[in-house]
């Protein structure tokens, strides 16, 4: 562990080496962000999940910056070009753009037109006129005419030296540095449509004649601009003031006003226009798209969290319904665990049988106990709902309307035929619907976050970054919430701490074999669950109506020696301590400070005893559409309605008022106050009261407003 990158973390995070040498210490013994931030508080400081993880990826930085460093000096050394003071440079250098500008000249590389010209010995000139001493400069490029390396002519010679040394000022770091600087701070995008393609481009006429500067761009226009670029009908530069580039590299080069100081100015010219300007704006473009990236999968990952954690209604018997109009509505009945029962089609919409197909659903209801009713959100699910509340169930059974983005992704995935092997994509996917009511985490685990449809852009960004920040989201998800471990599905399993897909299976395997788990202590008995495995997990993990009541809390195992040692001195039992708030207000918690256990620790296990197991997500808050809204041709400027968030980008939020098309609050429109972040006013799946500003039904916009 580099004593150097610790103390760097430190100073950019504002805390302690301590805090971030105990984070490395822990990841690099294989502990996960989730354990470390729940159960080693004492060790980090009480950091939360945000810090480690930030600690976690500038540490993987910093070793591939290490990497790197490393093999420019095996080659500087290969090459017989390592020298005492180069060297020195390279270790000084704290980012990856400054360890490449060292590296730049010696870096082996194609034949270049500064290459050929050293091939025809022209190199001593470009140094002779470099020195821009007063040289009669005609008559020294004359001695280098050679008709044998095809040097015909001055002027030949000229060109050639001017060659090698433009590739000296592209590749000099300080110019580099300070061209750099000049793009970061005012290059500008410039995006103009490609002739001839403005009828095909129209979704990107904003962009046909435009430019902001890159430093300010958000994320969400950088990402338009280049999925325009990509598809061919935006042409797309980021480019500076040429003047102003060109005084900054005269200044740095050109050091006489003689002749040859001229022919140097010459060659900086040439070098910026063909060399510096491609290199600075591929540069820049690479690092204003990564910047892009990540608050697109900032944006992407924080409404994925607010999706998973929604409000579940819980373990009750479900009647899902999957509509359609053609092919008729895919009906399943669920037990309380999600286990399917029944499951049939009826054909309710324009059908004359109405009311006997609603009969069914009436005797499917009793016969199978049914507690609520889902119907997906998509195609046909104004008419179904309708339908459904015409039959006049009783009141106790809501009729819910559920979010199916990716029930059809689920569907046809290897999880979904794994689970029922004898039914078809219908049948799952009306499951699907089903289970997301119950438990929308258990459910959405088992499809790729990307699919579910609460992203801004997703398959534009970096798939690698994109898919590592989703996952460490699902698993803090997962683990904030916690498994019972007798029901939980191997692809939620796999999220748990310590886990991962192959031990999720050996679970559920052992599981099925032997029957359910009795306390937490016998999951050690799971094949190739070992004891760090365990300390990793165990905490995570609830057994229901366990024996010790501790099993089903977050109170980790090897703390359980702590409670009973509570529970000892007021003389009562772990249960009395959990179901009596007197009792809890008696501990004394500094009575059992140890040198590993701090009050960190003790205040979450105190917390925890008052709601052991207790599920942190929102209770489930029943919904329902305004009724008589069914399509945008229902709309009318000036309604107010009930909408459900499906989606948060940076420019605002789309909203479900139940028309099949979700309409856009643009963040000027979220509240009467200046909105700096949508994230900052409303959630995903919130639900919120919007008024109509515009309909564009040909391009099936809706423009609405939360103001009030």
């Amino acid at each position: 562990m580099e004593e150097k990158h610790i103390l760097k973390i430190a100073g950019e995070l504002n805390i302690t080496a301590q805090q971030v040498g105990a984070v490395a210490g822990l990841l690099a013994e294989n502990a996960t962000v989730p354990f470390i931030a729940r159960y080693r508080k004492e060790a980090t400081g009480s950091l939360d999940e945000v810090a480690i993880t930030t600690i976690r990826d500038r540490l993987e930085q910093l070793g591939e910056l290490d990497k790197r460093r490393d093999a420019i000096l095996e080659s500087l050394e290969k090459q017989g070009n390592l020298t005492a003071e180069l060297k020195d440079k390279v270790l000084a250098a704290e980012t990856m753009a400054v360890l490449e500008d060292i590296y730049l000249p010696f870096r082996p590389k194609r034949r270049t037109r500064a290459t050929m010209a050293k091939e025809k010995g022209l190199e001593p000139l470009a140094k002779m006129l470099f020195e821009q001493d007063d040289i009669g400069v005609i008559k020294e490029a004359a001695k280098f005419v050679n008709a044998e390396k095809e040097v015909d002519s001055v002027e030949t010679a000229l060109a050639g030296a001017r060659d090698i040394i433009a590739e000296w000022v592209s590749e000099d770091p300080q110019a580099r540095a300070q061209i750099r600087s000049l793009y970061q701070k005012h290059s500008q995008y410039v995006s103009k449509v490609v002739s001839g393609k403005e009828e095909e481009a129209v979704k990107y006429k904003d962009y046909y004649e435009w430019s902001e500067p890159v430093a300010s761009a958000p994320s969400h226009r950088v990402l338009a601009m280049r999925r325009g670029a990509k598809e061919k009908f935006l042409l797309l530069r980021v480019a500076v003031e040429e003047d102003q580039a060109l005084s900054i590299l005269d200044s740095l080069f050109v050091k006489s006003e003689n002749a040859a100081g001229e022919q140097v100015r010459l060659a900086v010219r040439d070098s910026f226009k063909r060399l510096i300007m491609i290199s600075m704006e591929t540069e820049i473009r690479l690092e204003s798209k990564k910047r892009a990236d990540e608050e697109a999968i900032k944006v992407f990952a924080e409404n994925i969290r607010q999706l998973l954690l929604s409000s579940p209604l819980g373990e009750k018997g479900i009647l899902a319904i999957d509509p359609a109009f053609r092919t008729g509505c895919k009906v399943v009945c669920l037990d309380k665990q999600g286990k399917l029962l029944y499951n049939d089609v009826i054909h309710p919409l324009g059908s004359d049988a109405a009311q006997r197909q609603g009969a069914k659903v009436a005797t499917w209801c009793r016969k199978y106990h049914i507690e609520a009713i889902a119907i997906g959100n998509g195609t046909a699910s104004r008419e179904t709902e309708a339908f459904i509340r015409a039959i006049h169930l009783p009141e106790e059974i809501p009729i819910v309307m559920v979010n199916e983005s990716g029930a059809s992704i689920y569907s046809a995935s290897q999880v979904a035929r794994e689970e029922f092997p004898d039914h078809d994509i219908t049948v799952r996917g009306a499951v699907s619907i089903g289970r997301r009511l119950m438990d929308p985490l258990a459910e959405l685990v088992k499809i790729d976050p990307k699919a579910i449809g609460v992203g801004q852009y997703q398959h534009d960004v970096d798939q690698t970054l994109l898919k590592c920040s989703l996952d460490d989201t699902v698993g803090s998800c997962v683990n904030a919430v916690g498994v019972e471990v007798n029901t939980a599905s191997k692809q939620l399993l796999t999220y748990v701490s310590g886990v991962g897909p192959k031990l999720a299976e050996r679970i559920v395997a052992h599981r099925d074999e032997n029957g359910p788990f009795e306390s937490r202590a016998q999951v050690k008995k799971v094949s190739g669950l070992g004891a760090k495995t365990f300390e990793q997990c165990a905490g995570f993990l609830r057994i229901r109506n366990a024996k010790n009541p501790l099993d089903a809390s977050a109170v980790h195992p090897e703390s359980y020696s702590i409670v009973n040692a509570m529970a000892k001195d007021l003389d009562c039992t772990v249960a009395d301590l959990i179901s009596n708030s007197a009792l809890r207000e008696k501990i004394k918690l500094e009575n059992y400070v140890t040198d590993t256990v701090g009050m960190p620790t003790l205040l979450d296990i105190k917390a925890e005893l008052g709601k052991p197991g207790r599920d942190p997500r929102k209770q489930f808050e029943l919904f329902s559409f305004a009724e008589g809204i069914n399509t945008i041709g229902d709309l009318e400027v000036g309604m107010e309605l009930p909408g459900i968030v499906t989606n948060i980008t940076a420019f605002g939020v789309f909203v479900d008022v139940g028309v099949h098309q979700d309409g856009l609050v643009h963040i000027s429109q979220l509240a009467n106050h200046f909105v700096k972040d949508p994230a900052d006013v409303v959630k995903v799946h919130q639900q919120v009261k919007v008024r109509v500003l515009e309909i564009d039904i040909a391009r099936k916009r809706i423009s609405m407003s939360m103001k009030k």
